[in-house]
C-alpha cells in the first residue's frame, strides 16, 4: 500500500525538465555490463525522445534493474521501507525514466508511457498527459496512440474527447479517424461515427483511406443491424 502511494504522488508531481536524458548516480552501485548500452540509449534518446524503440530497450533495463536491487535510489522511497512488488519497482523506474525525457519540449512517446502508467489511478491526469502528447506531434500519431490506449481502457467517451479537440484530418494518420469511429461505437453514437467516417473523406492520401472506409462502414453498419435487433 505504501508503494502505491508513492506511484500516486509520482504521478501528480509536476514535470521537471532538469535532469532530461540524465542517467541517475548511484554511486554505491557497481558499473554494469549494460552501462555502456544504457549511456548510447539515453544518448539517442536526447537526441529524439521520440525514438520509440530505444525507449523499449531503456525502459527494459530500468526494469531489470529495479527488479534486481531492491535499494535502487528512488526520491519517495522510506529508507526503511522494503519493496513490496518487484513489478511495482519496475513501474516506478519506468516512470522515473518517461517522466526524465517528457521534458523534452518535443517528447511526445514519454507522455505516451507515462499516461498509460498514470491511467489507472489517475484516469484524469493520463488523459491531460495524452493531451499533451497530441499537441505536441504534428503527425498524429502520439493522438492514435492515445486513442488506443483510452479504447483499450474501455473508456470511449474520453477517447472521443481527445481525438475531437486534436484530429487534423488533413495531416494526420486516417487510423486516428479510424480510432475515432470505433471509439464512437463503443459509445453507442452511431450518427457521431458516421460523420468520423465522413470527414476521412477529406484526407488527402485516399489509396490509405479507401480500405479504411470500407471497414469502418462494414462495422458501422453492422453495430447498427445489432442495435437494431436488440
Amino acid at each position: 500500500m505504501a508503494l502505491m502511494q508513492r506511484l500516486r504522488r509520482l504521478i501528480r508531481r509536476p514535470l521537471s525538465a532538469s535532469t532530461v536524458g540524465a542517467r541517475r548516480p548511484s554511486p554505491s552501485a557497481p558499473r554494469r555490463g549494460d552501462a555502456v548500452h544504457e549511456d548510447a540509449l539515453r544518448a539517442q534518446l536526447t537526441d529524439d525522445p521520440n525514438n520509440e524503440e530505444a525507449f523499449g530497450a531503456l525502459a527494459e533495463i530500468v526494469r531489470r534493474r529495479a527488479a534486481e536491487d531492491p535499494t535502487l535510489e528512488d526520491p519517495l522511497r522510506d529508507s526503511e521501507d522494503i519493496p513490496e512488488s518487484k513489478q511495482h519497482d519496475a513501474d516506478l523506474a519506468v516512470w522515473a525514466l518517461a517522466e526524465e525525457l517528457a521534458g523534452h519540449p518535443r517528447g511526445w512517446y514519454p507522455l505516451i508511457e507515462l499516461g498509460r502508467l498514470s491511467l489507472a489511478d489517475d484516469p484524469e491526469g493520463a488523459v491531460r498527459r495524452l493531451s499533451t502528447a497530441a499537441e505536441r506531434d504534428p503527425e498524429g500519431r502520439a493522438l492514435a496512440e492515445g486513442l488506443a490506449i483510452l479504447r483499450d481502457a474501455g473508456m470511449p467517451v474520453e477517447a472521443l474527447g481527445l481525438g475531437v479537440g486534436h484530429w487534423r484530418v488533413r495531416e494526420h494518420s486516417p487510423i486516428v479517424g479510424k480510432h475515432l469511429v470505433l471509439a464512437a461505437l463503443e459509445a453507442d453514437r452511431a450518427f457521431e461515427a458516421r460523420q468520423h467516417l465522413r470527414a476521412l473523406d477529406m484526407h488527402p492520401d485516399t489509396r490509405a483511406v479507401k480500405p479504411l472506409r470500407d471497414e469502418l462502414a462494414r462495422a458501422i453498419a453492422a453495430s447498427e443491424q445489432e442495435k437494431s435487433g436488440a
